[in-house]
């Protein structure tokens, strides 16, 4: 798959812009500040209708505007399309060939996407809260079923809170409708075992394509990746398993949830752990090994999408260049070459490994606007 054109208007520091791209590698330079993780943003939020770095849509609008438009062209194997994403005060609207998607989970999937920034380091030693956001807009990506659980979760786990928000405490006991509660609870449990049973199986996936990928970047270490949820749960486990254990978790915590107002069980607090050669990552690893563990999901995340949907994903690169060695460079766009459509950002060329790039096509980034080189 790959874009063939995006057009944006009024999207963060850019007024208007029409711009068509390679199929193989398309290279944004320029100053910082001038726009060039702006339009690595604006692709991203075409493929997953949010943004990677900000959680309010309304701080996309062009601080002169109203709205925000985002478009582009798709080819996949079954044809090409049109995707747009209308950012507005008031929320936002998708559409897929110009006919609207009320449902986000019938929209994402038309354009798949893979993301690698420096930030990506916290992936592997930042807070568990990365690790899910990861697991959520990736999988999210590759399995459509993945991505409606975790929606109806989320609405699930939305009425739950607000529901122990709202219980009053008498006498330092809550006094809350135990039949109402077990309906959310059965609810919760339901999808939020669905979930778990997905990440196992997908975590179990990832883990696979990365090992490879590792051991031939690093020359021969064992990468392990760890999904952490209840005790006594792995990847054997069956639905009724997991389901049997989150709702005796839920019984267990009734207590504290209802006097501390808010849900502390399920997989919103699960988590990812890493280990190289029997050792956690976090802890035990130098900031090169951190480093070659990041790069390696990410490497490992596009060959698991082109498994699960048939194509390979577009690659995102955000100023990672300079934070790679002279091997791991060699070894991503060695990867890259001549398979993932990918849009890179770089100060200047001089930063870009060009001798083993074909063909790129570059654009200079300059106060919102594009010039081809």
């Amino acid at each position: 798959m790959y874009l063939n054109e995006l057009g944006l208007k009024d999207f963060r520091n850019y007024a208007e812009l029409q711009v068509e791209f390679s199929k193989s590698v398309n290279i944004f330079i320029g100053d910082n500040a001038q726009g060039k993780t702006n339009l690595l943003e604006a692709i991203y939020m075409l493929a997953a209708a949010r943004s990677h770095r900000d959680n309010n849509d309304r701080d996309l609008i062009r601080w002169s505007a109203s709205a925000a438009k985002i478009s582009g062209r798709v080819t996949r194997n079954s044809g090409s399309f049109p995707l747009e994403l209308v950012l507005s005060r008031g929320g936002k609207k998708v559409f897929v060939n110009h006919l609207p998607e009320s449902k986000l989970s019938d929209y994402i999937g038309n354009l798949n996407v893979v993301l690698f920034a420096p930030e990506d380091l916290e992936l592997v030693k930042g807070s568990p809260g990365i690790r899910r956001k990861f697991i959520n807009s990736e999988f999210g990506q590759m399995s459509a079923n993945y991505l409606l659980n975790l929606l109806e979760y989320r609405k699930v786990l939305k009425d739950r809170n607000a529901y122990l928000k709202n219980i009053s405490i008498s006498k330092g006991r809550p006094i809350y409708d135990k039949t109402y509660l077990q309906v959310l609870d059965d609810q919760l449990s339901d999808f939020g075992s669905k979930i778990i049973q997905q990440r196992f199986l997908l975590v179990k996936k990832l883990e696979g394509y990365a090992q490879k990928i590792h051991q031939a970047i690093s020359g021969g270490e064992d990468l392990n990746i760890k999904y952490r949820t209840f005790p006594g749960l792995d990847d054997q486990s069956g639905f009724e398993d997991i389901r049997k254990i989150f709702s005796e978790q839920l019984a267990k915590n009734h207590m504290r949830e209802l006097l501390l107002k808010t849900t502390m069980t399920g997989p919103h607090h699960d988590d990812l752990r890493f280990f190289i050669d029997g050792k956690e990552v976090s802890s035990f690893a130098s900031q090169g090994q951190q480093r070659t563990t990041a790069l390696s999901i990410r490497l490992a995340e596009i060959e698991m999408m082109k498994f699960e949907t048939g194509e390979y994903p577009i690659l995102l690169l955000d100023d990672v260049l300079s934070e790679l060695d002279g091997n791991r460079q060699t070894q991503l766009l060695s990867f890259i070459q001549d398979k993932v459509q990918t849009f890179l950002t770089a100060p200047s060329l001089s930063d870009v490994e060009r001798n083993l790039i074909k063909d790129p096509k570059i654009f200079r980034v300059e106060n919102g606007g594009l010039i081809y080189e």
